[in-house]
This record gives structure tokens, sequence and C-alpha cells, in this order.
């Protein structure tokens, strides 16, 4: 791997421009089929509690396969993940693309998730192992914040662009000719690493215990909005997911050469970034669901006027996170994440105001330019101080942790957010509101859940050490492994 790139070569502005766009097809893949989702009901004869299973299928292998997928990368090469992963979502998207049945477009978007947490914690993990710590990373972590936040809004405009021209099937068709390119750019500008370390002991026994209890985890979260929170199975799903992964810190602590080794939460910054990427991505994801029905279902836009409004965030992210990448070796990553988050906040407040009868310009816009000003910058520093002073050994599980607390908190956001917001509109609605008003309700205490949580991560990120990245390459080390006792 070339090591030695630096964003002022050729060579390494190209690399990073790959892992970018490497970045993007993972994040888009969930709020593209949002706005086809309509259509795709109509198409294959989805019920209303099967539909869900297209967005929510894709985050739950994702959130599922992510630390394994990271893991892996360390361990058997990021390069071979990457290019395993960018053909497993590849060859899936083809399969959803001509879906002729509800399952197997349900099933295509299950492999997409495993697929992507195949690539994006190796396209991360090779990002921070290039450049190194300092300018050339801030840099290109900043870029890389900004493809995050530039992916929710850009796959909300995909989705409506071709579900109104060439159809639905094309949110899906996509993808492979994109995959095909990025193969490419791969191939020429990726070495092969070196495998770190081999196969031998591997922790099989933590893999499954992880995996299976994100499975679990995410799968209850995802169901329980429909089956019930109080429900026994609800409870019982939960407990189990709990239990499963108490037994994986378990075995983890007991493991000659565990999967996640539990040192690397002494790096710091770590474990407050992603906590903070937890609570944070809860509000934001959820903000972006509850505001793309709004503007549908109350204000009746279209799939192309609904992606068209969301065009400002791509333009205000981009910039905002150019210049929160600059400031995090001047102030470091606590003042860029407590700062974005807080302003993140108030934007989504703003958006919590949202009459029945809205104005793009006078009630949408404040809000989703504040929300943007804030998103961006919060992105980049906590990607950036959940990669800091991380060992090259250690590259893909740091870039896995980060992104499990990324699908972990869309997850809760949307089970929990969407619960609330639905129980209020109905509430509403057997007090015989109007239909328009109670939804509207419904959305408004939604959107002000989703502020507080981004307040609530201002407050963890106060908590957080405040890393510059040069004073952590002192850490570049290997991490020492626990002895089984």
């Amino acid at each position: 791997m070339a090591t030695s790139s630096s964003l002022s070569t050729r060579q390494g502005k190209l690399i990073l421009a790959l892992l970018c766009a490497v970045a993007f097809l993972d994040f888009v893949d969930a709020p593209i089929v949002n706005v086809a989702l309509p259509s795709i009901r109509h198409a294959l004869h989805f019920s209303v509690a099967g539909l869900q299973w297209v967005p929510s299928g894709y985050l739950l292998s994702y959130g599922g396969f992510m630390l394994l997928g990271g893991r892996l990368a360390d361990l058997i090469g990021r390069r071979r993940m990457l290019t395993a992963g960018i053909l497993v979502i590849g060859l899936s998207s083809l399969i959803g693309g001509f879906a002729d049945s509800s399952g197997v477009l349900v099933g295509a978007r299950l492999a997409q998730g495993v697929g992507a947490a195949m690539t994006l914690p190796s396209a991360l993990s090779i990002l921070t192992t290039t450049f190194k710590e300092g300018k050339d990373r801030h840099t290109a972590l900043g870029v890389w914040g900004g493809v995050g936040g530039l992916a929710s809004a850009v796959g909300v405009l995909l989705g409506g662009l071709l579900t109104q021209g060439p159809g639905w099937r094309w949110v899906m068709f996509v993808n492979p000719i994109a995959c095909v390119l990025v193969m490419g750019g791969v191939f020429a500008l990726i070495a092969e690493d070196r495998t770190r370390r081999k196969l031998e002991n591997f922790d099989a026994l933590g893999a499954l215990l992880a995996t299976g209890g994100m499975l679990l985890l995410v799968y209850t979260l995802v169901n329980a909005p429909t089956a019930g929170w109080g429900k026994a199975r609800t409870i019982g799903a939960l407990a189990g997911a709990f239990a499963l992964l108490v037994a994986f810190v378990i075995n983890e602590l007991r493991h000659r050469n565990p999967l996640a080794p539990l040192q690397i939460f002494r790096i710091n910054g770590l474990a407050f970034a992603d906590v903070t990427q937890l609570i944070a991505f809860a509000g934001f994801l959820a903000m972006f669901f509850f505001l793309t029905l709004y503007m549908q279902d109350v204000l009746h836009y279209s799939p192309i006027e609904t992606g068209v409004a969301y065009l400002p965030v791509c333009f205000v992210i981009g910039g905002a996170a150019g210049v929160a990448s600059q400031l995090l070796g001047r102030v470091g990553t606590r003042p860029v994440i407590v700062a974005g988050a807080v302003i993140a906040a108030g934007g989504i407040y703003w958006l919590s105001r949202i009459p029945v009868d809205g104005r793009f310009i006078a009630d949408l816009l404040p809000g989703i330019v504040i929300m943007s000003l804030g998103m961006g910058p919060m992105f980049v520093g906590v990607t950036t101080a959940a990669n800091s002073g991380v060992p090259a050994d250690k590259a893909g599980l740091a870039a896995a942790l980060v992104n499990a607390s990324q699908q972990l908190g869309g997850a809760l956001g949307l089970a929990v957010f969407t619960a609330l917001a639905t129980s209020h509109t109905n509430h509403l609605l057997a007090a015989h509101v109007a239909p328009v008003h109670a939804l509207n309700s419904g959305l408004q205490r939604g959107l002000l859940v989703s502020a507080m949580f981004l307040a609530v991560s201002a407050l963890i990120a106060l908590r957080a050490t405040n890393t510059r990245g040069n004073e952590l390459e002192s850490l570049s080390g290997p991490l020492p492994e626990p002895a089984l006792p």
C-alpha cells in the first residue's frame, strides 16, 4: 500500500477520490430506495409491513456484519475485502433490479448490506493507513465526512429522478455500473497489502457472538414498531441480543487472538467518538425520514421535487466539511464535534416547527441549511477522533466500530422516533383531528426528539479527549493483545 502517498501528489488525490467513491456507493444505498418505495410496493405487491424491509434489510445486514467485515480486513487484507465487497454489492444489486417478487428484492437488499459491511471499513482503514496523522489525514477525513453527509441528500435526489424517469428498477441497476468503474480504480490504484496476521487461532466464537448479537439487536429495533415495544417477543429478543453481546465481551477478554481486542478503547477519543456517532446518527437518519414524509404526504411534493429540495444539503455540507477539516489541526476534534452537533440540533429544531401549509423558502430552507452547516463538521470531527492514533493493524476494526455505531444509531432512531411520532398521530386521530394535521403534528414530534438527540450528542462529546492527530503519532505501534488467563 502506498503509505507514502500525500494529498500533494496526483496518486494521493486519486486514491482519496476512489475511496470516497466507495463510501458514497455504500452510504447512498440506504436513502436511494426511500422515494421509490411506493412504486416498488405496487410493482411487487408488497404488504405495508413487508415494504419496510426494503430499506431495513440493508440496514440490518450492514450493521450486523460491520464488525466482522472490519476485522477481517485487518486479518486477510483490506484490498481483498474491498474487492469482494464491491463484487457482492454489484451482483446483489443486479439481482434486485430483475426481482420479480418481494422476497427476491429483500434478499438482494440483505446481500447489499453484507457487501457494504465488507467495503466501508476496508475503504476507511485504507484511507487512515495511507494518509499520515496531521494535515493530510484531516483533509482526507474532511472529504470523507462530507461525502457521508452528501450521500443522504443525493440518494433522495437520485431516487426521485430514477423512479420518475427510467423506473424504480434503475435504483438497483445503477449500482453494478458504478461497481465496475470503482473496481477498475481499486486494481489500478490500491496495492495488494500484505496480510499482517494469519487466520490461525481465528476467533470464530467471537465472530459468531458479535454478528449474531448485532443482527438480533438491529432486527429487533427495526421490527419493534410493528411488533410492539411491550410485547414479550420484543423484550425477549432485546434480552437475547444483550446476552449475546455480553458473552462476546467475555470471550474477547479470554481469547488469545480476539476478533475485537478491547484494548483499542484505551485510545484517546475513540469510545466517546463512537457513542457520539451512535446518538447523533439516530437523530440525523430519522430527520431525513420525517422530512421526506412531510414533503410528500403533507406538502404533496413529487419524488423529483422532494429530491431537489435536498440540493442545498449537498452544497452546504461539502463546504462546511472542508472548513472543519482545516480547523481540526488548530482547535482539535472536540470543539468541532460539539459546535457541529449544537448547530445541527438548532437546524432540526427549526424543522420541527413545520406547518401544514409550509413553504420551502420560509419553513424548510433555513432549517435545512443550518442543519447542514452542523452536520458536515460533526461527521468530520467524529470520524477523525475515532481513527486518530489507531495502529495500522487495528485500522479496520476502528473503522468498523465507528460505522457500526452509525448503523446502530440509525436503526435505533428510526425504531424509537417513528414509534413516538406514530403514537402521537394516532392519539390525535382518535381525538378526531384532521388526518393531515395529525400526521404533521406527529412528524413535528419526531423531529423535535431528533433535535434533542443531537443536543445530547454534543453533551457526550464534551467529555471526549480533544485529539489533534499529530499528538497521537506515538501510539502508532501495535496494541498489546490480552493473554489467556
